[in-house]
C-alpha cells in the first residue's frame, strides 16, 4: 500500500517480494553498528522478521517501517516510517538507507515526509527518535528535523544505551 510522496521518494509497506532487499539491508555494516543485528540470514529468515517487525505493526498499528523508491525509477534505497516501541512514551521515526544511497538527501526527504505524515494524518502530538551513542550522522539528521536531545538511556532491549530525542509537532 502507498503511503506517502516526497519530491523524489515514494515511501508504501514493505511486502513479501521485498524478503531479498530486507536480508540485503538489516546485514548493512551501518544497521548491523548503529541498529541491531537481527540474526537475519536467508530469505525465511528475512520473512519471518518481516512479519513481526513490519507486517505485523501495519496490521495492528496501521503504520510502520515503509520501503523508500526512488520515484524516478523504482528504485528501493531503504526504508523509513513510524513505529510505536514499547519503551518510548510516543511513537518514534526510524530510518535505513543502503550505503551506496547515503549521503544524497534521501534519508532526510524520508524523514520529513514521515514527520509530515505524523502531524498531518496520524495527529500525533510528538515524535521520538532513538540512535547509537556513536552515530553523528543520523543525529545531525534528527537537528536539522526540529528533534531534541533528551539525554541517553538503556532502554529495554538493547545492549547499549540510546540517544533520545523529541519533538513537538
Amino acid at each position: 500500500m502507498h503511503i506517502l510522496n516526497t519530491e523524489r521518494l515514494s515511501l508504501r509497506e514493505f511486502t513479501p517480494l521485498d524478503a531479498a532487499f530486507l536480508l540485503r539491508l538489516v546485514n548493512e555494516p551501518g544497521w548491523l553498528r548503529n541498529i541491531s543485528n537481527p540474526g537475519v540470514r536467508t530469505l525465511d529468515d528475512a520473512l519471518t522478521w518481516a512479519e513481526g517487525r513490519l507486517f505485523k505493526p501495519y496490521r495492528e498499528l496501521g503504520h510502520g517501517f515503509w520501503a523508500v523508491e526512488r520515484r524516478q525509477d523504482g528504485l528501493l534505497l531503504g526504508m523509513c516510517g513510524l513505529y510505536k516501541r514499547p519503551v518510548l512514551p510516543a511513537p518514534d521515526i526510524g530510518y535505513a538507507l543502503l550505503a551506496e544511497h547515503e549521503g544524497r538527501g534521501y534519508a532526510l526527504e524520508a524523514a520529513r515526509g514521515c514527520v509530515a505524515h505524523a502531524r498531518d494524518v496520524m495527529g500525533w502530538p510528538t515524535l521520538m527518535a532513538i540512535t547509537a551513542v556513536d552515530n553523528p550522522a543520523s543525529v545531525a539528521l534528527l537537528g536539522k528535523l526540529g528533534f531534541v536531545e533528551q539525554g541517553q538511556e538503556q532502554l529495554e532491549g538493547y545492549n547499549e544505551p540510546s540517544r533520545v530525542f523529541k519533538l513537538a509537532l
